[in-house]
């Protein structure tokens, strides 16, 4: 049985971890779709935000304060550090399924992903939220006023974040659309009929 599960590691490590990038607007229900991605095609949900946000509060992290300062200011963690969060929660997992949410959302991510990470995953697809900014906007306070706990859920740090990303984050999904990568979903739609849509993208290629 020993030899069984040693040889069953060893093979998952031979094999490049699958990836599927999730990029939207703040409020275009990236995190609702991927809850039930992972139930219905078992994938391992990994937020750059989240993982950011749990760094920070790491009372030991050296990191903290400069992920806070970015996360009030809207701004783009560096991409050293959020790739290695991301890498040591692939590794951590054991899998070799990925949904890697909220990355990458500018050009610095792009080129550090694709210096550090790039060759040692198969790029499935990019998932791409396409939602009205007053919808998310009016998501993103409604989340915030139901007591999300996110220090940027408020009129002030959304407005930031939305200059962020159409400064930052959609020119890195025009440059995956040329690939033909990227798989555009209108996320203004009800969360049932949105995953409809989303169903059919990993239908494809599972």
């Amino acid at each position: 049985m020993l030899l069984i599960t040693t040889l069953r590691r060893l093979s998952m490590a031979s094999v490049k971890p699958s990836i599927v990038f999730v990029l939207g607007g703040p409020g275009s229900g990236k995190g609702t779709q991927c809850a039930k991605i992972i139930k219905e095609f078992d994938y391992v949900h990994l937020s750059a935000g989240d993982l950011l946000r749990t760094e920070r509060d790491n009372p030991g992290s050296r990191y903290g304060e400069l992920i806070e300062k970015h996360i009030q200011s809207g701004t783009i963690v560096p991409v050293e550090i959020t790739c290695s969060l991301l890498h040591a929660a692939m590794n951590n997992s054991r899998r070799d399924r990925f949904l890697i949410d909220g990355f990458p959302r500018n050009q610095d991510n792009l080129e550090g992903w694709n210096r550090e990470m790039a060759a040692k995953v198969n790029l499935q697809f990019v998932l791409f939220f396409d939602c009205n900014e007053q919808v998310c906007i009016d998501r993103c306070l409604k989340r915030g006023s139901s007591g999300s706990g996110r220090t940027d859920d408020n009129a002030e740090s959304l407005k930031k974040r939305f200059v962020t990303y159409f400064k930052d984050t959609l020119p890195i999904i025009e440059h995956y659309q040329k690939q033909n990568l990227v798989r555009k979903i209108d996320a203004n739609n009800s969360e049932h009929k949105v995953f409809e849509e989303v169903k059919k993208c990993f239908k494809e290629v599972l």
